[in-house]
């Protein structure tokens, strides 16, 4: 502080005696106040986000074990591809425990067929639209998806023509040799590659079947051979005629796995794999009912049945479909077969059938190469 005296200039200094400012203190002052809330952007702003992403994530946390279950297992872990094809085929058995202990009234087949395909269809159309997917499928995709559509309606209508004119055991035989078609094709058409195992695995899985249905298809074979057979089950060359017709049927549904197994992977939406064969085949199936079969209209209760079992076939093909997606042909097929032993045992524990030598080692042989395929688990070089 300075100031004049005539000539004279006295220069007045004062000291301060508090300590001088840290650097800190000398910088802070200088900053704009509108800088500051650029600090919040990662204080304030980001636990913000995080919280409501905590709360979001609440309801998933309190949800029920066997959804959190289901949910690990469609995420697409190690062993996700052999857990949902174990899921197919579980809820295949539950539709037919479902059938027995609710039996309705006779429903012919391809009307049976006619209403699942078509809940099939509607389902995964929605399931389609509310993921925001295209319902057809991309363009590189299409020719894939019909392909599949088709060799899949050809090996249900062969199926169904199959099973009217064959015993319920020969036609579930033929069946089972799926899983084997599905192997070689795929080493046709995807170039995977069989292992050792992975025979051994399937003809355990088969001799399992075999031995499960020796006593009753011997029983037939006599019974043919005697002419006491039931007239509606055809012999002669006539019945080797409809058991080729059942190998087609075997043929295209292995066909049918290799083409869901592309088309899953191209389109990464096992779904529209789905939606597609429901298109076709519930056309088919239609045209069918109405053309070789007098459509039977059904009650209250062969209604609701139907509805629910529709919706169970839907929950099926959809883990089939993302089964085949995630896990080699040859290990997803094998892991089919654990329905035959579920069903036997369950024939077993509910007295529909006696206990016997070859259906136990036949559920045995199932369960023992199942296990063995999920305990050895997917290759290390996924494909």
């Amino acid at each position: 502080m300075a100031a004049e005296n005539g000539d004279h200039v006295v220069e007045l200094v004062v000291h301060d005696t508090s300590p001088s400012p840290s650097p800190e203190a000398e910088i802070i002052p200088l900053l704009n106040p509108v800088q500051k809330p650029k600090i919040n952007i990662f204080t304030i702003s980001y636990p913000r986000t995080k919280t409501r992403e905590q709360v979001t994530r609440l309801p998933e946390s309190e949800t029920s074990p066997v959804t959190q279950f289901i949910l690990w297992v469609w995420s697409g872990s190690r062993y996700s591809g052999l857990l949902c094809m174990a899921i197919s085929s579980i809820i295949y058995f539950v539709m037919e425990v479902l059938s027995d202990v609710f039996s309705a009234q006779s429903i012919p087949l391809f009307e049976t067929a006619f209403t699942r395909c078509t809940i099939i269809t509607i389902l995964s159309y929605f399931w389609l639209r509310k993921s925001g997917h295209s319902i057809f499928g991309q363009t590189h995709v299409r020719k894939l998806l019909v392909s599949r559509a088709l060799m899949g309606y050809l090996s249900l209508m062969s199926y169904v023509y199959c099973i009217q004119r064959l015993p319920l055991s020969q036609a579930i035989v033929l069946s089972f040799t799926t899983p084997i078609m599905a192997s070689i094709a795929a080493r046709i058409i995807l170039n995977e590659k069989l292992k050792i195992a992975d025979i051994g695995g399937l003809a355990c899985s088969f001799f399992g079947v075999l031995f499960i249905f020796r006593q009753i298809l011997t029983t037939q074979g006599s019974l043919v051979k005697a002419g006491e057979a039931n007239n509606a089950y055809l012999s002669g060359s006539h019945h080797i005629y409809v058991v080729l017709v059942g190998l087609f049927s075997s043929i295209t549904g292995g066909i049918s796995y290799c083409l869901i197994r592309a088309g899953a992977k191209a389109s990464d939406q096992p779904v529209v794999t789905v939606f597609s064969f429901g298109i076709l085949a519930s056309l088919a199936a239609g045209i069918c009912t109405f053309s070789f079969e007098d459509f039977v209209l059904p009650g209250l209760h062969s209604f609701i049945l139907s509805f629910v079992l529709g919706v169970l076939a839907f929950f099926a093909e959809v883990f089939l479909a993302r089964g085949l997606q995630l896990e080699k042909t040859t290990k997803a097929a094998n892991v089919q077969y654990i329905l035959a032993a579920l069903s036997q045992l369950w024939s077993i524990s509910s007295s529909r059938v006696a206990p016997s030598f070859g259906r136990l080692v036949g559920c045995l042989l199932i369960l023992i190469s199942v296990c063995c395929t999920m305990y050895i688990g997917p290759d290390k070089e996924m494909e």
